[in-house]
């Protein structure tokens, strides 16, 4: 018959003894909920594949998918999609190059890696990718369209590539029906300076969920754009990472969320090396019942990011009741060697001081709203820097406030910020 050995005890204050533990406190994972589960710890550290069968199926508890409807769109994430090549239109520029090329390339997966199961799936599916090739020290711009991809849950793969040196505007402008998933890859080369402004003006049941992946060279400079006024779920995505020595972004995000729509961003900066520049401004207005926004700002300093100069900041305009918009920005620095960095995050309704001045002018209190949205969104219009899209996306926002018989005086916003 084997015998126990004894524990060793430890006195206590009152004179009883207790066993003394042979490893530290708290050192042994606990046997119940999931052995040895160690949550991520920062940004850069999530799971990344581009095999859709590595991740598991989409609930909605994901922190990826927790603000996200995905019970609507479960054909992305878990269907087979069609990853054919489909129609676009554009015309030809000098010094711009726009090919159908084999998953082969050598520039696929060097800008990023999907993060999540719909990005995964479209990556997995997808047969060629449309490339768009910068090249030249003159500037250009050249508007790449799709309107016929039909109502199919489908894939697809998008490079932009600008060589060292070059500079140029690339608009992708999506219409039509749509049910799609997709990756866009933007690598810049040393010194060049691209423009990329992505534009959704979806037919109303159109779902495009979208991620996009930017690898920015030493000295280059991206500004990257997103525009979401059409469809029923647009989610556009936009990593960038900061790789190259004096590497600087701007990135500007504008939308305006009718009844029923979801409009979602997920944004993520990563300076990743030493005097980069970041800065970020996402500008929404939502009105109508059901009207939803999500935006998610994460920025992340890493260690190698010496002289780092970063700022984010998302604002939402709330024009009527039933609406709710989140916003969420994060902020995580691992080096105390930096410039600046921080973020901010509000969410309101009109101004009514704004208002007072205007209708004190003689300005009748409808148009005196108009004006004030128009003023609110416009900051991020004129940044964009090709004066006939200005224009186009200044007469959308007319429509889109048009198209309410009247704007409320007071509202009482559903609002997540943090």
């Amino acid at each position: 018959m084997s015998v126990a050995p004894a524990l060793k005890t430890t006195p206590t204050p009152g004179g009883s003894t207790l066993p003394e533990s042979t490893t530290q406190h708290g050192n042994k994972a606990h046997t119940d909920g999931r052995f040895g589960y160690v949550p991520v710890q920062t940004r850069s550290d999530r799971f990344k594949s581009v095999n859709v069968a590595d991740f598991d199926a989409v609930t909605g508890r994901e922190a990826v998918w927790k603000l996200s409807p995905v019970a609507k769109f479960t054909d992305l994430t878990a269907g087979e999609l069609d990853g054919a090549v489909y129609p676009i239109s554009s015309e030809p520029v000098d010094g711009v190059t726009v090919d159908w090329v084999d998953r082969t390339d050598a520039r696929i997966g060097t800008a990023g890696t999907p993060e999540e199961r719909a990005a995964a799936n479209a990556w997995s599916t997808f047969e060629k990718a449309l490339a768009i090739t910068v090249s030249g020290e003159e500037a250009k711009e050249i508007t790449v369209t799709r309107a016929e991809l039909g109502t199919g849950a489908r894939a697809a793969h998008v490079i932009i590539e600008a060589k060292p040196f070059s500079q140029a505007t690339v608009i992708l402008q999506n219409n039509g029906d749509a049910r799609l998933s997709e990756n866009v890859e933007i690598i810049l080369g040393e010194s060049s300076n691209l423009t990329v402004v992505s534009v959704q003006e979806w037919n109303s049941g159109a779902v495009h969920l979208t991620n996009h992946f930017a690898s920015v060279g030493k000295d280059a400079r991206l500004k990257h754009v997103v525009v979401s006024l059409g469809g029923s779920i647009v989610r556009v995505n936009p990593s960038v990472r900061l790789a190259g020595s004096g590497s600087d972004t701007l990135l500007l995000g504008l939308y305006f969320a009718d009844a029923g729509q979801h409009l979602e961003q997920q944004v993520y900066v990563f300076h990743d090396a030493p005097h980069s520049r970041s800065r970020v401004t996402y500008k929404g207005a939502l009105q109508g019942q059901d009207a939803r926004t999500v935006w998610i700002g994460d920025v992340l300093i890493g260690n190698k990011a010496a002289g780092t100069d970063s700022y984010e900041q998302n604002r939402n305009l709330v024009l009527s009741e039933g609406t709710r918009a989140d916003s969420i920005p994060n902020l995580e620095i691992e080096t105390g060697d930096i410039v600046g960095a921080g973020h901010a995050s509000a969410t309101g309704r009109f101004d009514d001081e704004q208002l007072f001045y205007l209708q004190s002018r003689g300005i009748t209190e409808e148009e005196a709203r108009r004006l004030v949205v128009r003023g609110f969104l416009t900051e991020v219009i004129q940044q964009i820097g090709s004066p006939a899209l200005e224009t186009r996306l200044q007469d959308a926002i007319e429509a889109e406030l048009l198209s309410s018989d009247s704007l409320p005086a007071a509202v009482t916003p559903a609002v997540e910020a943090r």
